[in-house]
């Protein structure tokens, strides 16, 4: 009979020729579950484990390691640990913020994560995400990633992930997932929109829902995923709730600026999608408020700060500046008001959705005319011609469907889309509305040119003579104007533009025509950010996924947006972290119209909130937004449409009538619980936590373990080069390059095409060097330069099953004067910077009196140090440690 397989103690330290070294957490007889990596739990045959050394054995036994064998560990140790609860080793070209940094750590304390971040515009969240994910997939925790966005900005994202983090996703497009295709079986890290995704047309989403696990799920502008209690849940909602009932979800983020849009039911069935286990929109809020700190993360501007706890954002200004219509522009204004006014009169006559498509219309065309007579025009022009094409027996043209079924039509379409809307024909806005059109345009005909234009180009010329320039308006035909009005004042070639289709219709070239002009938005904004361009013109379609701070400080509303949320993005994309200059905002406007007037109203109201708010809220600004956030489109859009009273009712009254939901006592409240309620970075706080440590703090490990190799390393001006790999290195992971000219460390001022030079967690070579060095069997070992004894602990969350994965700290433990103390990993990394400067010490061996006088050492410290503690301060449920390194000074032979 044979003898079996070997018994395997729990605790016992073996080795796997494909896994590595590794801790025997519980024997099965025939299998044993063992923990490899220091996280990953795998279930392999008894037969396949060897033994292998532990701490105490190797002081038992007097065995000493080679001291930069020893030196390549604990760093690698020590790097990994804090680089996977903080991210801050990753290769970002983007210098990281503490509540960046504290971001991840927070959401990666656990896993599966499941967290909601709905930090404020201009906080890097696309950084948030690659702290969160780089750390993750460099460990092979992450294999499969999936990134929903809405369609605007899945490109973005696949651009910026690959650029900052050169972490690279495939961005889905409907012809490259055809019925009979293999997509999802080839693709492992995807970024699609879930516009496209949760339709049923073309079966993507059956295909989506039939695809392999994620290992994370990762939704942009969440509040997407929206849930009512009459209209029930929106097609994007749906998705996300059938991915999660098929368990394809393995950890979830979501990120939005707004996530509580003034209902419960909504908010509360998004937070279900997060933590189905904690919220449910059928209960009271006041059952849900006390969970959210679990699941929620807000930050806002005014809270994050530098490593110094020094506030980082610039002081924002914003001056009105006046102008007042002409006769004949007042003349077509009066006009289109007493149209729109007969339009609102007819839509009474209908009831549901007839109504609300000609209240939408006729909303449309005020916007419009607020914001040119150049934009009404051209919409008044198309619907008059699409309404000639109808009466001739042809089809007209019809706008875009409502962004989700049960929505107000209006609610989330963008001013692109609400200009497209303007010009439905299929219905009548108003009795003889082709008289009522014809007499518009030609009103709009004789005013060539707008004094809103004119006002715009003297406050350019003598307020900003030699400034870059940001300028937003709501509309393209606007947007063209404006475009063609720079040219043909600061010449031909200082402006360039933005705007969702990426084309601009009657642009007047050098050579007086009008055209066409064609423009990638990133092509537009990196050429505005170069100084190629003068002015950058933008859409909406700017007011999110750009960033304009490092050259560009002044910015000029040519209209305003009905939604105060969306002044608050457009101002983000130049107050954000880089601005060094005072953000400046100008906005011009007409005081004689009741858009201004309302505006004025409103903006009293926001105040009277803010104040309010300012003798009971530490943070009144961050509530200010949420009320605002809270608000829908449609309370905005019933003060704006207002059809101006001529006469001289009291405008007051009727605004004080139709504002009362905004800032009411119920959104106050909302806004207060949630500020009170939720997870938030505070640098007195955390600020002493945060790791000092940076991507120059790798170079010695970088520089060590190549020499261990006895490879050459030459210290050049972008940082190292390295003539020959390691062959052992190239062995081990394909994507090592055999040699490597110009190595930095750096990660500020590098250009795109630097992303392969900068050496961090991340990069193939360092991922390598650190898999190979937390190999090593070496757990003793004498270093030069150590100035006292440093124990290495680590600390894992105990978890069963094989295929888990638990977190991993390492901590060191030395003695400061009489007092044994606990040092951090980060501190752990810069102890070691310095020391061990012997280029091969030959291994020795302790006397017995020097082995005893360690081992009672070791076990000394480790029973003074609470090992739980310091677990379940990281957020551990089941923390168990054990001592995994031992360091000291040199011991002469005669001691």
């Amino acid at each position: 009979m044979g003898s079996g397989p070997p018994a395997w103690r729990a605790g016992a330290v073996v080795r796997h020729d494909r896994h590595g070294p590794g801790r025997v957490v519980s024997d099965l007889g025939d299998t044993v579950v063992v923990r490899f990596d220091g996280s990953r739990l795998e279930q392999v045959a008894a037969v396949d484990l060897k033994p292998a050394s532990s701490l105490h054995e190797d002081l038992r036994d007097g065995r000493l390691g080679v001291e930069a064998d020893a030196l390549a560990r604990a760093r690698a140790l020590a790097i990994t640990s804090v680089n996977d609860q903080w991210g801050v080793f990753s290769r970002s070209l983007i210098e990281l913020l503490p509540h960046q940094l504290w971001v991840c750590k927070k959401v990666t304390e656990s896993w599966p994560f499941r967290w909601l971040v709905a930090d404020d515009v201009g906080l890097g969240k696309t950084i948030e995400c690659g702290l969160v994910l780089m750390p993750l997939i460099a460990s092979g925790r992450v294999r499969r990633l999936l990134i929903l966005t809405p369609a605007r900005l899945a490109s973005q994202w696949q651009v910026r992930l690959k650029q900052m983090f050169d972490i690279r996703v495939q961005q889905y497009v409907s012809e490259a997932d055809p019925a009979d295709g293999l997509f999802w079986d080839t693709a492992s890290m995807v970024v699609g929109s879930f516009h496209t995704l949760r339709g049923t047309r073309r079966g993507a989403r059956d295909r989506l829902l039939e695809a392999d696990p994620w290992d994370v799920v990762v939704v942009d502008e969440a509040h997407h995923l929206g849930a009512d209690e009459k209209t029930g849940r929106t097609q994007a909602y749906q998705l996300l709730e059938q991915l999660e009932g098929r368990r394809k979800i393995g950890s979830l983020l979501f990120f939005t600026g707004t996530p509580h849009r003034g209902k419960d039911f909504q908010f509360y069935s998004l937070m279900r999608l997060v933590r189905p286990d904690l919220f449910d929109p059928e209960t009271d809020p006041s059952e849900n408020l006390p969970k959210l700190r679990k699941a929620m993360i807000r930050n806002n501007k005014a809270g994050v700060t530098d490593l110094r706890g020094e506030r980082i954002f610039t002081r924002v200004s914003v001056a009105k500046r006046d102008y007042a219509y002409t006769p004949s522009e007042e003349h077509f204004y009066r006009t289109l008001s007493e149209f729109v006014l007969e339009g609102r009169t007819h839509a009474a006559s209908f009831t549901g959705r007839a109504r609300s498509a000609r209240n939408l219309v006729l909303t449309t065309i005020q916007k419009l005319a607020a914001s040119s007579i150049a934009a009404v025009r051209h919409a008044l022009e198309k619907r008059r011609n699409a309404l000639a094409t109808e009466a001739e027996g042809l089809p007209g043209r019809r706008p875009p469907a409502s962004v989700d079924e049960g929505q107000e039509p209006s609610d989330e379409w963008s001013a692109e889309e609400e200009e497209l809307a303007a010009t439905e024909t299929g219905i009548d806005l108003a009795r003889d509305e082709v008289r009522w059109l014809t007499q518009l345009i030609e009103l709009s005909l004789r005013t060539e040119r707008e004094t809103k234009i004119e006002r715009l180009l003297s406050l350019i010329a003598n307020e900003f003579p030699d400034e870059p320039i940001l300028l937003f308006t709501e509309y393209k035909a606007t947007q063209a104007l404006v475009v063609n009005a720079l040219h043909r004042r600061f010449g031909h070639g200082t402006s360039t533009f933005i705007n969702g289709d990426e084309r601009l219709e009657g642009v007047i070239g050098e050579s007086g025509l009008r055209e066409p002009w064609s423009q990638a938005r990133a092509d537009a904004a990196e050429a505005f950010n170069a100084g190629r361009v003068r002015f950058l013109v933008s859409t909406e379609a700017g007011g999110e996924g750009i960033d304009l701070q490092e050259r560009c400080a002044v910015l000029i509303h040519i209209d305003m947006p009905w939604n105060p949320m969306r002044l608050h993005q457009r101002v983000g994309r130049l107050s954000r972290y880089g601005q060094r200059r005072e953000v400046r905002v100008r906005i011009l406007r007409n005081p004689a119209t009741v858009e201004s007037r309302i505006w004025e109203l409103l903006e009293n109201k926001l105040a009277s909130i803010q104040e309010a708010l300012s003798h009971t809220m530490e943070d009144p600004e961050d509530i200010a937004e949420l009320v605002i956030g809270m608000t829908e489109n449609s309370v905005y859009n019933e003060m704006f449409s207002r059809v101006p009273d001529w006469e001289g009712e009291s405008l007051k009254a009727w605004f004080d009538e139709k504002s009362a939901r905004l800032g009411g006592s119920d959104a106050l409240d909302a806004a207060r619980s949630l500020a009170g309620n939720i997870a938030r970075f505070d640098f007195r706080e955390v600020g002493k936590d945060l790791p000092q440590v940076d991507l120059p703090d790798l170079k010695e490990f970088v520089v060590g373990t190549a020499r261990r190799h006895h490879r050459r390393v030459r210290m050049i001006e972008e940082g190292l080069a390295l003539d020959r790999t390691p062959k052992a290195w190239t062995e081990r992971n394909y994507a090592v390059r055999d040699r490597y000219e110009a190595l930095t460390f750096d990660r500020r001022g590098q250009g795109r095409a630097a992303m392969s030079r900068v050496v961090g967690v991340g990069h193939p070579l360092m991922d390598t060097a650190l898999e190979e060095a937390r190999d090593l069997e070496v757990r003793v070992a004498e270093v030069r330069g150590l100035a006292e004894p440093l124990l290495l602990l680590a600390v894992e969350d105990e978890l069963t099953g094989a295929g888990a994965r638990a977190r991993r700290l390492v901590v060191g433990v030395r003695e400061q004067g009489r007092e044994v103390v606990v040092v951090p990993d980060w501190k752990v990394v810069k102890i070691l910077k310095g020391v061990g400067r012997s280029a091969e010490p030959s291994e020795r061996v302790w006397p017995e009196p020097l082995r005893r006088r360690y081992a009672e050492l070791v076990d000394n410290w480790w029973r003074q140090v609470d090992a739980v503690r310091v677990g379940r301060a990281a957020g551990m449920q089941r923390p168990v440690a054990w001592p995994e390194m031992l360091l000291t000074p040199p011991i002469s032979e005669g001691r």
